[in-house]
Order: structure tokens, then C-alpha cells, then sequence
């Protein structure tokens, strides 16, 4: 039924165009299929007009639109607002209340006057306004930062005739930079009892000549008790400083269980010199105590077409896959919403751009008009999903997933509060990818001559009895190959690939608070270069402090009210 209303829409535009008829090109709200409308005449200072307030998804009652236009006047405003308390309270247009909304929060009623006030009429500098008294937010557009190494790369793309060539090289000279090995020590004397507890996620199955010895790394730059300078378990997993339900745990892929190592091998590429010993950082998340949440960025990922398909997969005649090529009036502000700052403890950095986000090779690259990636934020579709692409989804009732996308799988498109596609699975029902091995065809990045090896991110899920752990990693220099190895050694049952070759492009902060201040600890030492500094040379973490350009995840701590999921 999706489908069948995208291709409507699209035949509608391009018919009108044809037809010269000046039909009014689709927007971000004609992809929202369960969206509802109410409408109101309005008055403000003599001026007659209508206002209309869109629920871009009622069963999500995060995002509204709300449009006004006045007599005389040719143009239509658009206003972004965020409900932040979605399962207490709502929004609503009435002709009794001619000024503004009336927000519903069970018995209770509050009129607010949104079309008397400065904010709507002058607009506000500030990202995210506070109106009716805190009750919603008014959502601005903004810059977000960006590194020199994504300026630079993005003025090649955009401006220099063989661009991508460059930055191709770039990324794996660059990626290499951060290629590292820990020093394995041992035997150890003793080892942590906390990483056998009954709370913590399996640690990985590791080769047997190695579980007594110690791994050490110059660069993890999370508190686990001191071990991160002493040594550590490879594969087991310590408990992060000051954060309940996160944990920490490195490894190279060479000290995995040989039986790993040698099993799929008509899937799975052997390791290279390069990194077999190169090592991987990862932490998991506790999904018993701890919730995700999804943000786009300011600018990416974008929702024209991609640069990386096939050129007869493009239809010249719409702005890209769905008919649009913008977000408007939709506002991406790139930022954690104020009120789930004060609830996160952790971000990490999205997946590919739009550039790169779409099949060029292989089947994918044939069906759909290049397969292009999906994403969902708050219960809005940016980009459709698409099946046969690996999916990480948040739905409406705190539980997270992992899967391959189906055509079946759209009945669960009205509950899905968040959803990030990217590319195909690494692992899935506990077994590697199909595509692991096949560059073309998996849509893994690196340069034309395939040369795969550069520091990547991924993301697993693992099932311990009724726990369960979301695990992000960053490897410093691997193939999908080794990814998959290192998933495997740590029992994910679905693994899909994030991001690639920079510390701003793999990036991870966990943030611990004692009373009003917060410290940042980064997955990696270098990761700190990407944030800011305040005036007085505080650290200014990235997404949390101010507007990135790249989407982002974000993992909060659940509220002691709600119920075990």
C-alpha cells in the first residue's frame, strides 16, 4: 500500500508537470501516509485566516506542522512543533479557541495563544523555543558543525571534476591513520570477578592460549575501574565508571576462537595482516535500563539522489526516490531535544551520507530505483525503507530491533518511532551476511580497486537469556570480513555496518553526570578532537551541546516508572 501511494504521488507530479498544469510538487507530508489534518478559521489583529495543524503520526504524537496563511496574502507558514510528553498529552485546533492550539493533557486544558506571540510572527534564534509555558517546542533550522576534513571532502565531491576519485584515496590514507594494536600481556595475576556477573553481556569466545592474558590500549578513553590502564580480559566486558548498564570490552580479531575464524569461509573473506591484529573498541548498552533514540542532522543524510547508482535507476523527472528533495517545512535540527538531554548518557554517529547511500552493484542496485537507504525520525519517513536492507528500528513501545527489511514489514510502519537503514547485514540469525565478501554488491565503501581495510563502525544486538545488549564498535582498520569475526566472537545474532574511515565518523561519547556537571568519555581518546570548546574551555560535546550536520543515535536512561520490556 506504500508503495502503491508513493507511485501515485509521483505519477500526480509528473503528470501535472507534463500537463503544465502547475500542480503543487509533493513535500515530506505526502510520505506520510497516517497523518491526520484539522483545520480552523482564525483572527489575529483585524486579519482573517485559517490555520492548520498536521499530526504527522498520531500514534507517535511527536511532530505536528502547524500552517497558517491570512486574507491577502499569497504565502503559506509552516511551523515545526515537538510534543515532548507524546503519551500525556496532545495538540489540537479549535474554533473556539481562534488564536491558537489547545493542548490536551487528560482532563486538562490549556489554550495557547501561538498566533499572538513575537515567536511565531518574528521567529527566535533558538533552536529549540520553548512555548505555552514549556508544554511544546518550536523547532528552528540551524548550521551544524562540521569538521574541516567534511568541509574539505565536500567541496571536492560538489566542485572538483574527479572529486570522488580523491576523496576515495583520502579516506583510506586517512583511515589507516588510526589503525592500532593493543600489547598483549600475561599471564595475569588475577582478572576482574564483575565481568562474570549474571548483568554483564557474554564476552567474546577467544582462542583458550590467550583467556589469561591481559590486552592494553593507549586510547580507550572510558573509566572501567582502572584495568583500561592496567590491562584487560580480551573480549570480557567492565563496567563503565559511573554508568549503570554500560559496558566496555577490546579485542583483535586475531585472538578470536580459531573455530570462528575458519567457520563460513565461503562467506566470509580471510583476515589480512593489516587487521588481524588491528583492535576493536566496543561498548554495550543494557536495553533493560536504557532506551535509543534517533536524530537526522542538519544537512545529511539528504533525501535527493544518491551519487552512487546507476544512472539509468534515476528518474530525471523527480528530485529523487520518493519525489522529494528536500526535508521542508520539516526542520533537522541535529541536536538532542532539551528534554531528553538531561536523560542521555550516550551518542554515537548515524550511517552513510545519502552519497554513498544507495547500490551501484549487484541485484540492489537494479530494484527501486537503486535501493536507496530509508531513515524514520519520530515516527516521520524521510526516505522510504526499503527491503532487503539492514534496519535498526526503535518502535513506539521502548523495544529495539534488528532486521532485514521486508515488504511484510510494513504493518509495523505506524508503531516504528525511529529507523535507521544501512546497506546489508553483516550478521543475521546469528550466521554472516551473504554479502559479506562481495564489495560491489554489499555496497561496503572503500576505494574502486576495493581496497576495504580502514577504520569502520558497526552495530550488533546480543540475546543474554532476558537480557539484551545493543553493541557499537569501532574498529581501527578492517573489512567487513573482520567486523563480521568480531560479531560473531561476542554471539551478536544481527550485525550491520555504521560508518567509516574518520574518528568524526565513528564517533562515541558517554557522558557521566554528578549533579549539574557532566564528563565525557570518549570510546577512543582522538574522538575528543571533534568537539568544541566553550568560552571559559569547557568541553562542548558534539550533538548534545550543538547542531551537528551528521544523524546520530542517542541512548538515554529509561525512566524508573517504566515497566521491564
Amino acid at each position: 500500500m506504500r508503495s502503491f501511494a508513493l507511485l501515485v504521488v509521483a505519477v500526480l507530479f509528473i503528470s501535472g508537470a507534463i500537463a503544465g498544469i502547475g500542480e503543487e510538487p509533493p513535500t515530506i507530508l505526502d510520505l506520510q501516509q497516517f497523518r491526520t489534518t484539522c483545520s480552523i478559521r482564525i483572527q489575529l489583529k483585524g486579519r482573517q485566516g485559517t490555520a492548520s495543524l498536521v499530526n504527522l503520526n498520531p500514534a507517535i504524537n511527536v511532530w505536528y506542522l502547524l500552517k497558517v496563511s491570512y486574507a491577502g496574502v499569497n504565502s503559506e507558514v509552516a511551523y515545526h512543533l515537538e510534543n515532548p510528553k507524546p503519551g500525556t498529552q496532545k495538540l489540537l485546533l479549535e474554533d473556539s479557541n481562534p488564536s491558537g492550539v489547545v493542548i490536551v493533557a487528560g482532563n486538562n486544558r490549556y489554550a495557547c495563544n501561538l498566533f499572538d506571540t513575537e515567536v511565531l510572527s518574528k521567529g527566535t534564534r533558538a533552536i529549540y523555543e520553548p512555548l505555552c509555558e514549556g508544554r511544546i517546542y518550536l523547532r528552528n533550522s540551524a548550521t551544524g558543525h562540521r569538521t574541516s576534513l567534511e568541509a574539505a571532502t565536500e567541496f571536492l565531491r560538489d566542485h572538483v571534476w574527479g572529486g570522488e576519485k580523491i576523496i576515495e584515496l583520502g579516506h583510506m590514507l586517512v583511515g589507516e591513520t588510526h589503525r592500532e594494536t593493543g600489547k598483549l600481556q600475561g599471564p595475569a595475576h588475577s582478572s576482574s570477578d564483575a565481568q562474570d556477573a549474571k548483568s554483564f553481556p557474554h564476552s567474546a569466545t577467544i582462542d583458550a592460549k590467550f583467556r589469561d592474558r591481559l590486552l592494553t590500549s593507549v586510547n580507550l578513553g572510558i573509566d572501567v575501574g582502572g584495568a583500561e590502564k592496567s590491562g584487560m580480559t580480551p573480549g570480557a566486558w567492565y563496567a563503565a565508571s559511573g554508568n549503570p548498564g554500560v559496558f566496555v570490552s577490546i579485542l583483535q580479531p586475531n585472538l578470536i576462537d580459531p573455530e570462528i575464524l575458519k567457520s563460513y569461509k565461503s562467506r566470509v573473506n580471510a583476515l589480512d595482516e593489516g587487521e588481524a591484529p588491528a583492535l576493536c573498541y566496543l561498548i554495550a548498552f543494557d536495553l533493560q535500563q536504557l532506551d535509543l533514540g534517533y536524530a537526522l542532522g542538519t544537512e545529511h543524510p539528504r533525501v535527493e539522489w544518491s551519487d552512487h547508482m546507476l544512472e539509468q535507476m534515476k528518474d530525471p523527472r523527480l528530485p529523487g526516490p520518493d519525489g522529494i528533495g528536500s526535508v521542508r517545512p520539516l526542520t533537522s535540527t541535529g541536536l538532542v531535544s532539551p528534554f531528553a538531554a538531561g536523560k542521555t548518557v550516550a551518542t554515537f554517529t548515524g550511517g552513510f551520507k545519502r552519497a554513498h547511500g544507495a547500490f551501484k552493484y549487484g541485484e540492489l542496485a537494479l530494484k527501486n530505483h537503486g535501493t536507496h537507504y530509508g531513515f524514520v525520525e519520530n515516527g516521520v519517513v524521510f526516505s522510504t525503507l526499503q527491503a532487503g536492507l539492514a534496519t535498526l528500528v526503535v518502535i513506539n513501545d521502548g523495544s529495539i530491533r534488528m532486521k532485514t527489511w521486508s515488504d511484510a514489514d510494513s504493518r509495523l510502519l505506524p508503531q516504528i518511532k525511529h529507523a535507521r537503514q544501512n546497506g546489508v547485514p553483516l550478521i543475521e540469525s546469528n550466521e554472516p551476511g551473504s554479502l559479506v565478501a562481495r564489495w560491489g554488491p554489499g555496497n561496503w565503501s572503500g576505494s574502486e580497486d576495493r581496497k576495504l581495510r580502514t577504520m569502520r563502525s558497526g552495530i550488533g544486538m546480543q540475546g543474554s537469556g532476558d537480557q539484551r545488549f545493543l553493541i557499537y564498535a569501532v574498529f581501527t582498520s578492517a573489512t567487513p570480513s573482520a567486523m563480521v569475526r568480531v560479531f560473531q566472537a561476542f554471539h551478536c545474532e544481527y550485525a550491520m555496518l555504521l560508518d567509516m574511515n574518520a574518528l568524526e565518523h565513528t564517533y562515541c561519547a558517554l557522558y557521566r553526570r554528578s549533579g549539574s556537571k557532566v564528563q565525557v568519555d570518549h570510546l577512543i581518546r582522538g574522538m575528543s578532537q571533534v568537539d568544541q570548546s566553550g568560552a571559559s574551555g569547557e568541553m562542548l560535546p558534539r550533538f548534545l551541546a550543538y547542531p551537528d550536520n551528521r544523524d546520530f543515535f542517542y541512548v538515554m536512561r529509561r525512566d524508573q516508572q517504566e515497566t521491564k520490556r
